[in-house]
């Protein structure tokens, strides 16, 4: 992969202009009209194309979701960095939709460049579901190409990064061009309908919001003697940040997007944490805390408290109570409100996976655009603001926040480059020091 992260890093981003830049974006979640090519789609007489980038499980289990909206979504190309995965993915993937699937050898791409060529390959949709790492420059690539988009979360795992994504859903805008977010509690209908009571004041006034994401450690692969330090990294990717983000950007990131969500998309005003690494000291957990805890305040004294842990043997559980002056709302299992307007959702809950992609597939059919980037770029910030909280152990503003420099790529990716950061003698990787952890 060429590093191409220039585009943005210089832009000044304040909060207001982020604000402006959101709204514009809002806009345009069904509006405009496409061109000639894609409009017909709507007729149901054409094959809709779609190609795939990152064959893991979720990368897999998205590519059966685009196919579960419609007979007509064909996979025709996929890529992956480890060829294995890929041939592995094509098999059970071909075995679950083989009218579907016509992957032929020669659009099976392996490498750092392969999203390239699953761009070229003569798709109209393009699933990103690869390394963290890659989905701005991957985003960016097939919105340049002119290809629709499901992304899956986060969008950015640094603020130059994020920048990228931003410019990159403008410009889908520009275009017409469906951009689709993999922040998936938006497409569930429960969720959905719990939020469109808060909005219309069930629950009166928010007062604050709780948001728990307690589970243990995420796929971890033990080291293999054949791998370097490259390799291991990025077999090993959820657990080292300069390629997930940590769990403020892999999972806490969906519980605050529900909050971003219900106090209406806007910026906080400022953020403070505190986390640390005390119980998942193996190597195999990578330079990453297994607890943080933050909060989030807003312009209206409104205050989010965001938890996440990740260490075994605890107590697991994923929440979000929203506290408001008549109630209270509690999601996502058994959505109901309590308080002075009682409800529970009782009807049926179809794959919120499987929506996200219905809605993308039906807005191509129609001729119309979806363009998630107005949440999908707040939300993916508000993971990066808790990781530079709960790091630095500092008081940081949004408006310091994306001002930041700090910036995970590398001048060259290829199996013999230089990771970024290496194993001490004992094979463990140093790990941010709040106080002593510097904010950049």
């Amino acid at each position: 992969m060429v590093k191409s992260f220039s585009q943005g890093q210089s832009r000044n981003t304040s909060r207001r202009e982020f604000l402006t830049t959101s709204a514009a974006l809002a806009g345009t979640v069904v509006a405009g009209s496409l061109g000639i090519d894609r409009a017909a789609h709507a007729a149901g007489s054409d094959v809709i194309k779609i190609g795939l980038i990152g064959c893991g499980g979720r990368g897999s289990g998205a590519a059966v979701n685009a196919m579960n909206a419609g007979e007509d979504v064909r996979l025709v190309a996929m890529a992956d960095i480890f060829e294995d995965r890929l041939k592995v993915a094509r098999e059970r993937i071909q075995k679950m939709k083989p009218d579907q699937v016509a992957v032929d050898d020669d659009h099976c791409f392996v490498g750092f460049d392969a999203y390239q060529k699953v761009i070229d390959s003569g798709i109209d949709v393009l699933l990103i579901a690869a390394t963290s790492h890659f989905h701005p420059v991957m985003f960016k690539a097939a919105i340049d190409a002119g290809k629709h988009v499901f992304c899956e979360k986060p969008h950015g795992l640094d603020v130059p990064g994020l920048k990228v994504s931003m410019a990159a859903c403008e410009e889908a805008r520009k275009k017409n061009l469906c951009v689709v977010s993999g922040l998936c509690w938006r497409y569930d209908v429960a969720v959905r309908e719990t939020m469109k009571r808060i909005q219309d004041g069930a629950i009166g006034d928010i007062i604050a919001i709780q948001e728990n994401y307690l589970t243990a450690p995420y796929i971890c692969r033990a080291r293999k003697p054949e791998w370097n330090e490259f390799e291991y990294q990025m077999q090993n990717w959820y657990h080292f940040n300069w390629l997930s983000g940590d769990q403020t950007s892999q999972q806490l990131i969906h519980s605050i997007d529900k909050a971003s969500w219900a106090m209406g998309d806007v910026p906080p005003v400022k953020a403070f944490g505190l986390g640390g690494r005390q119980v998942c000291l193996d190597p195999i957990y990578g330079d990453q805390f297994d607890h943080h805890s933050v909060v989030y305040e807003y312009e209206n004294g409104v205050r989010v408290f965001a938890h996440c842990r990740d260490i075994p043997n605890c107590n697991n559980t994923t929440s979000d109570i929203i506290l408001g002056t008549k109630g209270r709302a509690i999601m996502p299992v058994r959505c109901r409100i309590e308080g002075e307007n009682e409800w529970q959702f009782r009807g049926k809950k179809p794959s919120m996976y499987d929506n996200e992609h219905k809605e993308l597939f039906e807005a191509i059919r129609a001729g119309k655009t979806i363009n998630n980037g107005d949440y999908m770029v707040t939300s993916t910030m508000l993971g990066i603001l808790a990781q530079m909280v709960c790091y630095t152990g500092k008081e940081i503003t949004w408006e310091q926040a994306m001002q930041s420099k700090l910036d995970f790529s590398l001048e060259r990716y290829d199996w013999d480059a230089e990771a970024p950061i290496k194993p001490d003698a004992d094979g463990r990787y140093a790990t941010a020091m709040p106080g002593i952890t510097e904010f950049v």
